[in-house]
């Protein structure tokens, strides 16, 4: 206590200048207008600007809260994401089960002896003078070269080169291809050719001079190759022309395939293929020129 008084004693005067200038800096505020309007402005400033820097320290502490609260609801996100992608893959599913089924039964009993495999259309085109069509199915699905390919509207085009999970198919809207083709009823058969202008139609030339056929038949396919079984539809006749030598008759086709709207496909699986063309092949070699003639 004795030291406190002799403290107060020896800097009395300096407690006495603080006490007297903050009473004279709050008669300077209070009794003029001025000088309150600045201490006013001055008081909110600092006190906003200490607010904002709270209000920014609560946040950053409350950001390991929201980001909990984000994650968790990435989390939900990410399983209704994941249903819905399941739930579009098993709608996918079901429609090319039933596509397929559609295919077999307007195809009865004609492929009863062929196994078919579906197939999405992933890349196509139609502007182009040797169009190609990229199929999401290869040959660990058991897509071999040379198989048929065909939709529920009728005959699309034949397997051209595979890996294990692709393929591409060489289709009817390609100068390059040439598929056997018949009159349904009539007997005459042809080749399917594409003229590389519209893909709504193709042509079937050397038909005959003495075939007898009209407008509106329909055009299959003739079995002739080892591709396609015999009756699968390729198009409707609508007109007929001389060919250029006089010899034959051309046929103009409308393709009954809208290659512009082609998603999915089945491809056709001939189990004797391979048998049927290795006794071609062994027929071809065994009759050979006689070289002594």
């Amino acid at each position: 206590m004795r030291n406190l008084i002799e403290f107060l004693k020896s800097y009395y005067h300096w407690f006495l200048f603080v006490i007297l200038e903050v009473a004279s800096i709050v008669m300077l505020f209070q009794y003029n207008s001025y000088q309150g309007s600045v201490w006013i402005s001055s008081a909110n400033y600092v006190t906003g600007a200490l607010n904002e820097l709270n209000a920014e320290v609560e946040s950053y502490f409350h950001l390991s809260k929201v980001n909990g609260e984000l994650a968790q609801r990435n989390l939900i996100l990410e399983q209704r994401i994941h249903k819905l992608q399941e739930q579009i893959i098993d709608k996918q599913n079901e429609q090319q089960a039933k596509d397929t089924a559609a295919y077999r039964r307007s195809q009865m009993p004609l492929l009863n002896n062929f196994k078919i495999i579906p197939a999405k259309v992933i890349d196509n085109s139609v502007n182009k003078p040797n169009n190609l069509i990229t199929i999401n199915k290869g040959e660990k699905d058991g897509i071999r070269k040379d198989m048929g390919v065909a939709c529920g509207t009728g005959i699309v085009g034949i397997v051209y080169m595979t890996s294990a999970n692709y393929s591409i198919v060489i289709p009817v809207l390609n100068t390059q291809s040439n598929i056997s083709c018949a009159i349904e009823g009539r007997g005459y058969f042809g080749y399917l050719r594409w003229n590389g202008r519209d893909p709504s139609w193709a042509f079937v030339e050397d038909i005959p001079r003495h075939a007898r056929f009209r407008k509106g038949d329909k055009i299959v396919t003739s079995g002739y190759s080892s591709v396609f079984p015999p009756g699968i539809l390729v198009g409707k006749v609508e007109t007929i022309y001389n060919s250029p030598d006089g010899l034959s008759f051309w046929i103009k086709v409308r393709l009954s395939t809208d290659f512009g709207k082609l998603r999915d496909v089945c491809v056709i699986d001939d189990n004797s293929i391979e048998e049927r063309l290795q006794l071609l092949r062994a027929a071809q070699d065994s009759i050979k020129p006689d070289k002594d003639k």
